[in-house]
């Protein structure tokens, strides 16, 4: 049974589609994660994730490992 969980990350460091692709690319890539959507004005990532699956912390690593920062966070029901 999944555990789907809708969360926003705020990061700052988006400026282009060259980010929102990085992003995009990296996460698609995290079993677990779906729907990831990369807003370049916002400076967001939203996504829905298994809790079940994998850990926000670990999603939010795959960010960092890009070379972003991920400054905060909004965790809403699925």
């Amino acid at each position: 049974m999944s555990d789907d969980r809708h969360v926003v990350l705020n990061v700052p460091d988006i400026s282009c589609n060259h980010c929102k692709m990085a992003i995009e690319r990296a996460l698609g890539g995290v079993e677990g994660v779906s729907d990831v959507e990369v807003e370049v004005e916002a400076r967001s990532v939203g996504l829905v994730y298994d809790a079940s699956r994998i850990g926000l912390d670990a999603v939010a690593q795959a960010i960092v490992d890009q070379g972003y920062t991920v400054a905060g966070r909004h965790e809403f029901d699925a």
